[in-house]
């Protein structure tokens, strides 16, 4: 029950990760300055659990040269993630934010597995990640494709372009949830180059936060805006958007732990799911309400019975 309740609740807060960081951005204007604090908010956390648990900060000069180079490229897969985040949520809404990725976290995720790649353990792509597959994808049409279809229909103000728009945004989510698997794998051999998890997720999220600080600065030239959400007196739980990410690192190395990856993967997801309909429904942080209709729960639900079929078989 506990493992449970960890895996669905870390879900859920991915769910809500994103509506708190675009809430900020609204104060901050920039969504790269808005990724900067969450990013920094989650490095100091993830600085204090590592301390705690009796890892160092700094990092041997030896794995710079005895590694390579791509494993530590996790944190600027985790600042693209997260900043395509911020900038979808608005346009394409909470459950599309959380669904697009998903397919692409899938597709990657099958394709690193498929031929070992970043030092990954081959498993090959057999029947019941066909299945899988073709059930995700069912489930995407049913929760995605054709509530847009019946809107369309009934609204005669939607335009082509609008259509086109919004398919090119959920594309970009697709690409974003790549790089989560991406991230993941190489996050996963860097933990086993320092010999610790809580080390490896602070120097993803310290090599993330370096990025940002770079691109922030080149950008935006200052980094007063950053007073912002206290000038204009922001609520407590913009800041926290940095914590859930660092939480999810944690809690998801620990989950992996007592009960393997596919569990983890599964309880992870129906987190995600309800959460972003919870997060859609009822307006949470301030975002816009967005009425769910039975046929996207379904297809929800069939999405999770093929994400089952492909971590769990």
């Amino acid at each position: 029950m506990i493992t449970a309740f960890l895996g669905i609740g870390i879900g859920f807060g991915l769910a809500a990760q994103t509506a708190v960081n675009s809430q900020l951005r609204k104060f901050v204007v920039s969504p790269y300055f808005a990724s900067m604090v969450s990013f920094l908010v989650g490095t100091i956390f993830l600085a204090i659990s590592t301390l705690i648990s009796g890892s160092p900060l700094g990092v041997p000069l030896s794995l710079f040269t005895s590694e390579p180079i791509w494993i530590w490229i996790g944190g600027f897969c985790g600042v693209v993630f997260l900043t395509t985040n911020i900038q979808l949520f608005p346009k394409i809404g909470s459950v599309q934010t959380t669904v697009m990725p998903i397919l692409g976290i899938i597709v990657m995720g099958m394709f690193i597995d498929h031929f070992g790649l970043f030092n990954s353990i081959v498993q090959p792509f057999g029947m019941n990640r066909v299945f899988g597959v073709v059930f995700v994808l069912l489930g995407i049409f049913l929760a995605v494709v054709l509530p847009e279809i019946k809107a369309n229909r009934q609204k005669s103000d939607s335009t082509e372009e609008k259509q086109v728009n919004q398919w090119k945004c959920r594309f970009i989510g697709i690409g974003a949830g790549m790089l989560v698997s991406i991230q993941a794998a190489v996050n996963g051999q860097l933990g086993v180059a320092l010999h610790s998890s809580f080390h490896a997720a602070f120097v993803s999220f310290l090599v993330g936060f370096i990025t940002l600080l770079l691109i922030v600065g080149l950008k935006e030239r200052s980094f007063a805006k950053i007073k912002e959400p206290i000038n204009q007196s922001a609520p407590w739980w913009v800041w926290i958007g940095g914590i859930i990410g660092g939480l999810y690192v944690l809690i998801n190395v620990y989950l992996v732990g007592q009960i393997g990856t596919g569990q983890t993967v599964v309880l992870v997801l129906f987190g995600q799911i309800a959460g972003s309909l919870l997060v859609a429904q009822f307006g949470l942080f301030k975002s816009i309400k967005n009425q769910i209709e039975f046929i996207q729960v379904v297809g929800l639900i069939i999405m999770v019975v093929g994400v089952f079929l492909i971590k769990m078989i």
